[in-house]
């Protein structure tokens, strides 16, 4: 492990109470970092990196990806944080959007895969992609055993009465990756199909959960047998030797590319400017990785660890992010779900 790895993994456990310390409490030379990955260790670990390399003290705001979208729109006058690092780029595209990021091409970006690069075209600069996750379901393989559960295989076969109260998904309205399992399934079958599928699927779905972590934490736990994640949730469980095991339904998975942006209006532009600069670069990057967090590090010069499977292993759908990751249908597939599915419990 790199030396700034280990005095990253080192460094974490005395961090928390400086790096939460308010954004109003800090001095010149200071960054509101705004943070949705679930990984609080990975959140701290960025925020101690970039203190390390550039002597710009750091503080951390977790919460979910929708949590964070609404925060930072509640707070457009008058705003509090600088930089929203990780969570799903969807709602960054929306954010982009409504004009509550900063435009900012890093010379950075040329070290990025061509499907990072698009995030931040399709933004028109206001968004990067610094990681990648493709959605999947997470499942306890005692737990299974124990219930003498099939595996499934298949989105479809999840509809089955075996699994009634089996089942933990996470809701869209505050879950960015909840919301790239509900846009994911319009995709493969249609919307009204998907709809229909989500209707009987509703019937096995013990809890719609807060965060997209939160039915891989019940999982781990064995409180669920079988739920959404994306599948570097259930690798980084794996290596921490819970008995959990991936499915990617052989209908398709969508992905997302997991983004930073700048906020608009950051008090701290020109070191958000820095941040923005130092995450996209390989040894930024190589931090997840360090921290046993296995998602796809999108510069290029970061290799795959041998722990997540090739892209070519499993059927990733083309997913259509210019179309589903605008507001508009944001907004119109979420109230239809909620009027459709969540009110219906």
């Amino acid at each position: 492990m790199p030396i700034l790895a280990r005095w990253i993994v080192a460094a974490i456990a005395f961090a928390s109470a400086a790096l939460l310390v308010p954004a109003s409490a800090l001095a010149q030379g200071a960054l509101a970092m705004y943070c949705s990955s679930p990984n609080s260790a990975w959140c701290q670990g960025m925020a101690i990196g970039f203190e390390k390399s550039s002597g710009i003290r750091v503080s951390v705001t977790q919460k979910a990806t929708g949590e964070l979208f609404a925060q930072i729109k509640a707070e457009a006058a008058n705003p509090k944080g600088d930089i929203w690092w990780a969570g799903a780029g969807d709602a960054f595209l929306q954010a982009a959007e409504e004009g509550l990021l900063a435009t900012y091409k890093s010379a950075n970006l040329e070290q990025l895969h061509d499907w990072a690069r698009r995030e931040a075209e399709l933004s028109r600069y206001r968004v990067a992609g610094v990681y990648g996750g493709v959605l999947a379901l997470g499942y306890n393989t005692e737990v299974f055993d124990k219930r003498k559960l099939p595996v499934p295989r298949c989105w479809k076969d999840l509809v089955d009465p075996v699994y009634k109260g089996e089942v933990m998904l996470s809701n869209p309205n505050s879950s960015g990756t909840a919301y790239l399992m509900l846009a994911s399934l319009v995709q493969i079958f249609g919307e009204d199909e998907a709809f229909r599928y989500m209707k009987a699927l509703n019937a096995n779905v013990n809890q719609y959960a807060r965060s997209g972590i939160g039915p891989m934490t019940a999982i781990t736990r064995g409180e669920t047998a079988i739920g959404s994640t994306v599948l570097h949730g259930v690798i980084n469980e794996i290596v921490r030797g819970f008995p959990v095991k991936p499915i990617l339904p052989c209908e398709g998975v969508g992905y997302e590319v997991g983004s930073m942006a700048i906020i608009k209006g950051a008090r701290n532009l020109e070191n958000a400017k820095k941040f923005f600069d130092w995450a996209l670069t390989a040894d930024a990057q190589r931090i997840g990785l360090d921290l046993k967090e296995y998602a796809i590090p999108t510069n290029k010069n970061v290799p795959l660890p041998p722990q997540v499977p090739p892209l070519t292993d499993f059927k990733l759908i083309d997913y259509d992010s210019a179309k589903y990751r605008t507001a508009a249908e944001r907004k119109r597939l979420l109230e239809r779900w909620e009027k459709e599915i969540n009110s219906t419990r």
